[in-house]
């Protein structure tokens, strides 16, 4: 199984010629050109996380696949077709079993609504909390730690990362900070990692790790 790491949240999962596209959102590059995708998740309603032209783009190449999301989400995409998912669902799309964990984005103010806001494990392997600190489960594989955003601090993070003790992390949500912030990210994140015993992966846009 392959990650490719893309601009803020987004990523893309490559198992036995297939792909599994994970938030493919305002701060993305177009992804234009997408072949062999089975499947697209969103983890909420936010556009740095989807956007219309984003979706119609991976679905032109790769017409019929499922959009799994929660509520929200489906409320927003009007002319698409999703799956609507919540705390617990379970689905597949090719040879990807997805597991949802979590109800709610982090709370960025008393005065901005919470939107519902769905985690993902991938074949048991890679979970994702979207905006989030939900905990996936104990020594997941590999953890896509947010590295930046209105709603969090880097003290969160850190106690995020001890929490899980994923044997491997991999920053994501970077694209709001400065190279000098995400330096400084990414040197906390790979301290809470490496205190577990794990490895921390600094991927840039298109990196690649192979678990």
């Amino acid at each position: 199984m392959r990650i490719t790491k893309y601009e803020h949240a987004c990523f893309a999962v490559d198992l036995d010629g297939a792909r599994l596209i994970v938030d493919p959102g305002a701060f993305t590059t177009p992804l234009t050109g997408q072949k062999d995708v089975v499947g697209i998740v969103v983890t909420h309603e936010h556009a740095d996380h989807w956007t219309p032209d984003q979706l119609t783009a991976i679905l032109a190449e790769n017409p019929g696949i499922p959009i799994f999301a929660p509520a929200g989400v489906a409320a927003a995409a009007t002319g698409f077709d999703v799956t609507v998912v919540d705390d617990g669902s379970t689905a597949t799309a090719g040879p990807f079993s997805l597991r949802f964990i979590g109800s709610k984005h982090a709370v960025i103010h008393s005065s901005i609504p919470v939107v519902d806001n769905v985690g993902v494990l991938i074949n048991d392997t890679v979970f994702h909390p979207g905006d989030s600190f939900t905990l996936p489960p104990e020594g997941v594989e590999l953890l896509a730690v947010p590295a930046s955003a209105p709603w969090l601090k880097i003290g969160e993070v850190i106690d995020y990362v001890l929490a899980a003790k994923a044997k491997r992390t991999f920053p994501v949500h970077e694209r709001v900070n400065s190279d000098i912030g995400n330096g400084m990210a990414y040197d906390r994140i790979k301290g809470a990692t490496e205190q577990n015993g794990g490895e921390f992966f600094p991927l840039a846009v298109g990196g690649e790790l192979e678990l």
